[in-house]
């Protein structure tokens, strides 16, 4: 055979993995068509439902701008500066969790317990009123705030030692070895092996956050349920206004699933190069 020329199996094989890349898409285009096609059932099933409410247009067209131009920036701030709060105790707390110290590991353990082992309303209770007792006035929103980064960060923090710990002792052993000290060690192989794993959950945490935050409102934050029940209840619209508040939050909810979604997407591909 001479050399360099395609032999003809070569050829078979690669029209017939061509055709198999032809028959995935055109599965997967069929599969979309399909969820597409049962979410407007359930959305149009739903709307249905909803007529039947004898719902005030008038108002909702009315109002609903203002309840979401006043709480969805208020929202999303809240949530935002929280989760970010949030990471940073998580990283701390899992750093002190793994810790050979029992004094570190005892306090973030105790730390984790509490905070998971409580509802966050009543933390949120208990930080805005029961700090101003200790001489510790906060504002509303930086109450609300704290209480939403203290608790997501107890439950991050499992997630963050979780990531740590899922890195094999032996590249551990191997950077030692390679006279690494254990902080460059965290630094240029654990940690960014670990994000790979933290990011994915910590985007779920997010989300649930949002929704999370409609608790501080009963602070008096002009959240997104807050604006909704201020502008619904004066004037007897309450199912109208919650019902822009739900759909707000579906389409937040939605928005940052998707990007979360094309960051791990990003990741995955980053990793298999």
């Amino acid at each position: 055979m001479v050399p360099g020329a395609v032999r003809p199996v070569d050829v078979a094989d690669a029209a017939w993995g061509e055709r198999q890349l032809l028959v995935q898409a055109r599965q997967r285009r069929v599969r979309q068509l399909q969820l597409f096609a049962v979410w407007l059932g359930i959305i149009v099933l739903v709307a249905g439902v909803l007529v039947r409410f004898n719902l005030d247009v008038g108002f909702m067209t009315t109002w609903g701008w203002f309840i979401l131009s006043r709480g969805v920036p208020t929202t999303l701030g809240v949530s935002l500066a929280s989760i970010t709060f949030a990471t940073v105790l998580a990283l701390i707390g899992s750093l002190m969790r793994i810790s050979r110290s029992p004094i570190l590991s005892g306090i973030a353990s105790f730390y984790v317990s509490l905070f998971r082992g409580t509802p966050l309303l009543v933390q949120i209770y208990i930080i805005y009123i029961g700090l101003p007792q200790l001489g510790i006035v906060l504002p509303a929103i930086f109450a609300g705030v704290l209480a939403l980064s203290l608790n997501y960060g107890a439950y991050m923090t499992e997630i963050f030692r979780a990531g740590i710990q899922s890195i094999g002792h032996g590249q551990r052993e191997a950077a030692l070895s390679l006279g690494m000290t254990p902080q460059q060690t965290f630094r240029r192989i654990i940690w960014p092996q670990a994000v790979r794993l933290i990011i994915p959950p910590i985007g779920n945490e997010f989300v649930a956050m949002l929704k999370d935050s409609s608790l501080v409102s009963v602070m008096g934050i002009w959240e997104l349920t807050f604006t909704a029940t201020k502008s619904g209840r004066p004037r007897f619209k309450n199912m109208e206004a919650l019902l822009i508040a739900a759909a707000a939050y579906w389409v937040l909810t939605a928005l940052f699933s998707t990007i979360q979604s094309l960051i791990e997407s990003r990741l995955g591909k980053a990793h298999e190069r």
